[in-house]
């Protein structure tokens, strides 16, 4: 049994103290700004999301800890251009906190509580939830209703947070029956952008279609973005197999022709068997 000593949120910020240190710290992580950190917050984001889809448990405490490293990270990098500081940070989203659950903190404070029989319901939260981001929009001078849906999303998922956004003041399907006509009229359209053979209204359409699929999985409840996640190793899995089957049979793959290529993803298909 390790008997080391359990390090805390003080020994973190210590060490990126550290490493930050202009005579003595590390010459790559002096050199990082808030701009150069992107792709790198982005990176850890995309494995904690993969350790997670992958059922990985035992690795998720470590990709956790590797995005609060990217937190620290801007923090020190903040407080050394005297903006602010880690503590400023906690006690911002504290506060944030605090001011969205007033059915949690109904005083505001953390000692506060609510009394016995006094839960509210599910749809009132949301409802509630709601009001309060907006009051948050208008006090920033963001009073449109799509105004602080960051840019840099993915796009399917902006495209989700803005229709689900909207759906809030009613510009929305009734329900998924409108979305699949909507869908086929732009199935249609593409049909027309096609055979016109002009390349602006071919990507307009497409675009378009995405974004019905988009409205499609949000109206059958679910997450577009895991949903295409979830085809996109569906079919990694399956060429995947492809390849093996091809191999097998001492082909390579892309030296099959289309006939033997679809019977190989049809066997493919058969044998698939998705992750637990």
């Amino acid at each position: 049994m390790s008997t080391h000593k359990r390090h805390g949120i003080d020994d973190l910020l210590y060490l990126m103290a550290r490493l930050r240190d202009p005579v003595s710290g590390c010459p790559w992580d002096c050199e990082q700004d808030f701009r150069s950190l992107v792709p790198y917050t982005l990176e850890e984001v995309y494995e904690v999301v993969d350790t997670i889809e992958r059922g990985d448990v035992g690795h998720l405490s470590e990709e956790l800890g590797d995005l609060l490293f990217q937190v620290v990270f801007y923090a020190r990098v903040a407080e050394q251009d005297g903006l602010f500081d880690f503590s400023t940070v906690v006690d911002g989203i504290v506060r944030k906190l605090l001011a969205r659950h007033p059915h949690v903190f109904p005083d505001g404070t953390l000692e506060s509580r609510r009394g016995p029989g006094e839960a509210p319901r599910e749809s009132r939260v949301k409802e509630q939830w709601e009001t309060i981001k907006q009051e948050e929009r208008n006090s920033k001078g963001k009073g449109h209703l799509l105004a602080d849906i960051p840019v840099a999303l993915p796009a399917l998922v902006r495209a989700q947070k803005i229709q689900k956004r909207v759906a809030r003041v009613n510009f929305d399907w009734p329900d998924i029956g409108g979305v699949m006509a909507k869908t086929r009229e732009e199935m249609a359209e593409l049909d027309g952008a096609l055979a016109s053979a002009d390349p602006d209204a071919i990507a307009d359409e497409i675009g378009d279609l995405l974004f019905c699929c988009v409205n499609l999985a949000r109206h059958a409840g679910f997450d577009a973005e895991t949903l295409l996640r979830r085809s996109v190793g569906k079919f990694e899995r399956r060429f995947n197999r492809m390849e093996d089957l091809a191999s097998a049979l001492g082909t390579p793959l892309g030296e099959c022709d289309a006939k033997a290529q679809d019977s190989l993803w049809r066997a493919a298909k058969d044998v698939d068997i998705p992750p637990a």
